[in-house]
């Protein structure tokens, strides 16, 4: 357990940015599986911007690396183009 002041507010400092950091990833994941899922080109064009701005954000705030949201972003859009 830690002992000074400084350690028990870095420990809720940490704990409160690891909820919010697993909520927005979480939505992602989820905005992402949607757009695979979608059978429309039209939709999953118009769905494919919000998910790349989303993942922006992500590595914007260090959340994940920014290779790799550029990595997934490829891959959607592949995904959205075979629809067409």
């Amino acid at each position: 357990m830690a002992n000074h002041q400084s350690a028990l507010k870095r420990i809720r400092q940490t704990q409160k940015k690891r909820i919010h950091n697993r909520y927005f990833s979480k939505t992602t994941r989820n905005a992402m599986r949607a757009l695979r899922a979608m059978t429309s080109s039209k939709e999953a064009s118009k769905s494919l911007i919000l998910v790349s701005a989303m993942l922006d954000k992500l590595a914007k705030r260090n959340i994940i690396h920014k290779n790799k949201a550029a990595n997934l972003k490829s891959g959607l859009a592949k995904a959205v183009n075979k629809l067409a």
